[in-house]
């Protein structure tokens, strides 16, 4: 089994700072691309960001700038940074990893199961 489970979410003012973390447990053999998606009420989840293995990043146009997508592959962690946060930026936030599992010769995607992020005017 493979679990990826977030945490750092809460409540922030407009302007302020929060760190998501995500990580992955498990019997993982590799990671591929890792991401966060986010979903708020009444809208589909969307693409925030992703990094790739060899650390591309890739950034929805909304939060360039003041997001900021990493990974640590000895913990099998990805981190997202989120600066001058904006009311706009509330949503549930949900951890995407594709990796191989040992044993298994294909890739699959994953979900963490989310954390809350709300942004005060």
């Amino acid at each position: 089994q493979v679990q990826l489970v977030e945490s750092g979410g809460g409540l922030v003012q407009a302007g302020g700072s929060l760190r998501l973390s995500c990580a992955a447990s498990g019997s993982i053999f590799s990671f591929n691309t890792m991401g966060w998606y986010r979903q708020a009420p009444g809208k589909q989840r969307e693409l925030v960001a992703t990094i790739s293995s060899g650390g591309s990043t890739n950034y929805t146009d909304s939060v360039k700038g003041r997001f900021f997508i990493s990974r640590d592959n000895a913990k099998n962690t990805v981190y997202l940074q989120m600066n001058s946060l904006k009311p706009e930026d509330t949503a549930v936030y949900y951890c995407n990893a594709q990796l191989r599992r040992v044993g298994v010769p294909v890739e699959y995607r994953y979900w963490g199961q989310g954390t809350q992020v709300t942004v005060s005017s």
